[in-house]
């Protein structure tokens, strides 16, 4: 871990539907938590598909019906010096993490994993693309994104009192 913030790097496909949902997600939980101090956040695609653009309009739709504001992000891909500038990189699905440990150099690793195994109560270990599914598709992955959250906020504040 960084010595003063834990950096987190969120990551999916196209950085338009879940990658960039999770961080205004958790954008959110840590100020209403009072601990946004303690963790830098982005997010990333493993493609660059999207680049440049703001998230979906039906990922800012289901983000806004929860009083969260994803509209001011825009995507790009992960790039090489993420892997060193990032203490935890991590994919929303198993093909994302796949890709992100076949281009991350081996001494970095170790700080790659999944989102949803932050969600202890789960036994999905994926959260699902949305993007061609309906409305129900995106409040689904809102559901999983908020409980991984709150389980990196319990993580943050086990390693603030260590």
């Amino acid at each position: 871990m960084s010595e003063d913030k834990l950096r987190v790097l969120l990551v999916c496909m196209g950085n338009i539907c879940r990658s960039p949902t999770a961080e205004g997600v958790l954008r959110q939980r840590l100020r209403e938590e009072g601990i946004e101090q303690l963790v830098e956040l982005d997010s990333a695609g493993t493609h660059d598909f999207h680049t440049g653009k703001s998230p979906d309009q039906r990922a800012q739709m289901a983000a806004q019906r929860r009083g969260i504001d994803i509209s001011d992000l825009r995507a790009r891909q992960v790039e090489r010096h993420d892997f060193e500038a990032y203490d935890l990189i991590l994919a929303m699905d198993e093909a994302n993490l796949g890709i992100l440990q076949a281009d991350c150099p081996p001494k970095h690793a170790h700080k790659i994993g999944l989102f949803l195994d932050y969600a202890r109560d789960r036994s999905e270990r994926e959260v699902p693309d949305p993007y061609y599914g309906g409305e129900r598709g995106f409040e689904h992955v809102l559901d999983l994104i908020q409980e991984a959250a709150d389980g990196l906020i319990a993580e943050v504040r086990q390693r603030q009192q260590r």
